[in-house]
């Protein structure tokens, strides 16, 4: 039962990371990436946007991956896990999302947010 419990939180979490719910970004997506981007910007200037994108996608990955691992736990819990698996179809599904985000912001259908503007000029 505890696995299952467990199973949940996992799968609770990684829908906050992921970029399943529209609103996460705001609270969780946007502020780690700018964080992980402000962080690697003080060690390589320069490069606040390109790790902000970065940031940001490696926690849409993460919050597939853990998505992934609780609904195995909550679902499959008597059948072996594919870590492996399990991570290539969440490195895909987000390198996807993320290239759709790019796309939109390169074609001027999403704007580029107001903070990430001031800290490139």
């Amino acid at each position: 039962m505890w696995q299952k419990v467990w199973g949940g939180f996992l799968v609770g979490l990684g829908y906050m990371l992921s970029p399943l719910s529209w609103w996460n970004d705001v609270f969780f997506n946007l502020p780690i990436a700018y964080g992980f981007g402000w962080v690697v910007n003080q060690i390589f200037p320069g490069t606040l946007v390109v790790a902000t994108i970065v940031g940001y996608w490696v926690s849409n990955v993460l919050g597939f991956v853990l998505m992934q691992f609780g609904a195995g736990d909550m679902l499959f819990s008597d059948r072996p896990r594919n870590p492996t698996k399990d991570l290539l179809i969440s490195l895909a599904t987000s390198t996807l999302y993320t290239v759709v985000i790019v796309l939109l912001l390169q074609f001027n259908i999403l704007e580029t947010p107001d903070f990430l503007l001031t800290q490139t000029s």
